[in-house]
């Protein structure tokens, strides 16, 4: 038996590791956190509950059977966000750049049935080069497994990705699947291939920023909704919209308590909207003066 509690210690240590100190260290040299590193963040203090810890891949092609770190690749699991069940899923990219294999794909899929099943919203953290390329078709499918349930939860559990790393391929195209995106400036991408296959292809010299970096797709595409400078402020702006989402269909928005009156009187709403329809005004005071405390969360401000 001590040996049995051994191996499991053993490989516990292992995931908790992901891709080792070497790749941890140069994750945190680009002013990013870590998967679990996010969902500390994330969640609620201690409320993280992780399933299929020891998952590993099966390949055997291109000596990848000597490459095996449990977890593979991606953390997943439940928790709270403010006392509120929350379903995640977060991909490491220092195990094989958080491509997704078939066991990867297995384990989200897991928690997004979870999430269906007892009507509670999907954050997915996603840092990941796409399909895992020594497993072929066989990641493909895992992508399409992904895909079902991203139609299966539209409508019915609410769904957030948060882009955290360069996406591209299948890493993208579940994300824009779902209802919000926030990505992180300067270090989180979206494309559906990269800049030199663009170059290959049709000549243009295009960087990653231009082709699919958060300022282009909060300002010009609308794929996402915010960009924000760091990891942290994302993680810490997604618990407070969390706030704002009831947790399925079935269940109503959620109600705060709030120590604004509900018959309180704005008289300065007399003079803050001109006479002439002509003369332009700034929404947002209009907006912080009627909404409960000033609390209001903006989606894409961005745009034009």
């Amino acid at each position: 038996m001590s040996a049995n509690i051994a191996e499991m210690e053993r490989r516990r240590e292992a995931a908790q590791m992901g891709g080792g100190q070497k790749r941890i260290d140069a994750q945190h040299a680009k002013g990013k956190l870590t998967a679990r590193e996010r969902l500390e963040v994330l969640l609620d203090e201690d409320s993280f509950e992780e399933v299929d810890t020891y998952v590993e891949h099966d390949c055997t092609d291109f000596g990848m059977q000597d490459q095996k770190i449990p977890g593979d690749g991606v953390v997943t699991g439940s928790g709270t966000i403010n006392g509120r069940l929350v379903f995640v899923f977060s991909q490491d990219f220092t195990v094989f750049g958080g491509s997704l294999s078939k066991r990867h794909a297995e384990k989200i899929c897991k928690v997004m049935d979870m999430a269906l099943k007892v009507g509670a919203p999907v954050i997915g953290i996603n840092d990941s080069g796409g399909a895992r390329i020594q497993e072929g078709v066989a990641s493909l499918g895992g992508y399409a497994e992904v895909f079902q349930r991203n139609v299966l939860a539209s409508g019915v559990v609410p769904q957030i990705s948060l882009i955290m790393g360069p996406c591209a391929g299948g890493a993208v195209y579940s994300p824009a699947m779902t209802d919000f995106i926030f990505m992180v400036k300067d270090s989180s991408y979206m494309f559906v291939t990269g800049p030199e296959v663009v170059k290959t292809v049709t000549n243009e010299v295009v960087t990653q920023e231009e082709l699919g970096g958060a300022v282009t797709h909060t300002t010009k595409t609308s794929v996402a909704d915010l960009a924000f400078e760091n990891d942290i402020e994302t993680l810490l702006a997604t618990r407070d919209f969390f706030d704002f989402m009831p947790l399925s269909n079935r269940l109503e928005v959620p109600e705060r308590p709030t120590a604004d009156a509900w018959d309180r009187e704005e008289t300065s709403l007399d003079t803050l909207i001109p006479d002439s329809a002509y003369q332009p005004y700034d929404m947002h005071e209009v907006l912080a003066k009627v909404l409960d405390e000033g609390d209001f969360f903006e989606i894409q401000p961005a745009r034009w």
